[in-house]
């Protein structure tokens, strides 16, 4: 090791790097990872299951192929956490509900296989809300303790804010992983619906339900979505479209870009502090030569926070329709209360809602077109005090409807001593160009948030 970091502390890039060097065993990382969580996970509740036999047979058996037949992939020896609806063979899979609390799973979901023939090991299982939805987790949030960590992949953010691991998985069904990320000070990617395969996952709502990355750097970010992206048939919702070199693509990028700054909607419901951070960020950025100009939004745009919430709780109920009627009594109140709403519901709404969601998707191609990104708070404020809330997902909402991919990177601190992010959009399958600008951005800003101990 020549970076003066302890292996906990390294980004997964830089972590693959030293492994495939020689300067690292994918052992000694794992050993320290494990004694990280056994420090911290007392206090956080990050996880659900740590596979710590099942790691470490795992990384012996890495550095072992390391030095026989060289890396199997880019991802050689990195460890990686699992939100806890990942279906995972042989490792229990819970998805925060008892009804699952001894579900076994016969196979891997698709991303996890595709993360073991990049050579990563599965480190374990990390704590999501109650089938990923709006019921809080009993994760605490490391910067402060009487604050919530975010959701619903709530152990993710959790795990990788505090060096228990390089890599997590999360999922967005409306804003389930920008928003934990912006709230631990990481960063959080969605990609476009579809570009992750989500077969194997614990459904919320199949036409929103997306694979996150959650990870500490945008070249991070990038270099899982070269892991994960990908047609698999054997999901129907996954697009066939080609991939593209997401890690290679964030090097590349030295232009200031061109980026479309959004008040409208975000401004009227983020704080003042989040409005003057924004605007600080934007002044920043448009200081070291990108050009920055405020849009306008299509009119349909602030209707899709209630467009999805109609589909994701008719496609919730469809899913839950039979457990919920014979086992009311092991859901939690919010998923409950919204399942009753749903079943009772005409079905007019969703169909209008799909109608709508397709005459907004047109209507942001000229948006698309003009700007390599668009601006945006991430959060309307810093994560929310109380241990009854994941805090509210309307800033994510939009983007996830319309499925194009977003990315959260750290811009700062509050006032409260809690983490502040920007989050930027682009068109559907424009994640080379979003990661770069990201890259960009994450540069000019140089953020760089750790917590330094679970506070209370």
């Amino acid at each position: 090791m020549t970076t003066g970091l302890q292996p906990y502390q390294l980004s997964a890039a830089q972590a693959a790097a030293a492994i495939r060097a020689g300067n690292l065993s994918p052992v000694t990382l794992v050993e320290n990872l494990l004694k990280r969580i056994d420090e911290l996970e007392p206090t956080l509740l990050a996880w659900v299951t740590v596979d710590r036999e099942g790691a470490l047979a795992t990384a012996k058996a890495s550095a072992i192929e390391l030095e026989r037949t060289g890396p199997r992939g880019p991802l050689h020896g990195v460890p990686v956490g699992l939100k806890d609806i990942f279906y995972t063979a042989g490792l229990k899979t819970t998805a925060g509900s008892p009804l699952y609390a001894d579900f076994i799973p016969e196979y891997d979901a698709t991303s996890v296989a595709r993360f073991r023939q990049a050579g990563a090991i599965v480190l374990g299982k990390t704590v999501t809300t109650e089938f990923a939805d709006g019921d809080p987790s009993p994760t605490f949030n490391a910067w402060n303790l009487e604050h919530t960590p975010g959701g619903s992949s709530s152990g993710s953010g959790v795990a990788i804010a505090t060096g228990m691991c390089p890599i997590a998985t999360g999922s967005q069904t409306v804003g389930s992983t920008l928003r934990p990320a912006a709230y631990n000070g990481i960063v959080g990617l969605k990609p476009t619906y579809g570009r992750i395969s989500a077969y194997g996952l614990v459904p919320v709502s199949f036409s929103t339900d997306t694979v996150g990355i959650l990870v500490r750097t945008v070249e991070d970010a990038a270099l899982t979505l070269d892991v994960l992206a990908g047609y698999d048939p054997q999901d129907p919702n996954a697009a066939n479209v080609p991939v593209g070199q997401y890690h290679a693509g964030v090097g590349r990028r030295e232009k200031p870009p061109r980026i479309g700054l959004i008040k409208e909607f975000f401004y009227d419901r983020a704080e003042d502090e989040v409005r003057r951070h924004t605007d600080d960020v934007a002044q920043k950025l448009a200081a070291t030569g990108a050009i920055v100009e405020e849009v306008t939004l299509p009119k349909q745009f602030a209707q899709s926070v209630d467009h999805i919430a109609n589909v994701v709780w008719a496609e919730t109920a469809a899913f839950h329709q039979e457990n919920f009627a014979n086992h009311r009594e092991a859901y939690g109140p919010n998923i409950s209360s919204r399942m009753d709403l749903a079943l009772a519901s005409s079905p007019i709404g969703y169909v209008q809602a799909q109608q709508a969601r397709g005459q907004l998707q047109n209507a942001m191609t000229s948006l698309y077109n003009t700007y390599d990104v668009l601006l945006s708070p991430c959060t309307p404020g810093p994560a929310p005090k109380g241990r009854t809330t994941t805090g509210p997902t309307f800033f994510q909402a939009p983007w996830t409807w319309i499925g194009c991919p977003t990315v959260g990177i750290p811009s700062g601190l509050a006032a409260n001593g809690l983490p502040l992010a920007i989050q930027l959009a682009a068109g559907p399958f424009d994640e080379e160009r979003l990661l770069g600008v990201a890259a960009w951005c994450e540069r000019v800003l140089d953020v760089h948030l750790t917590p330094m101990s679970p506070q209370g």
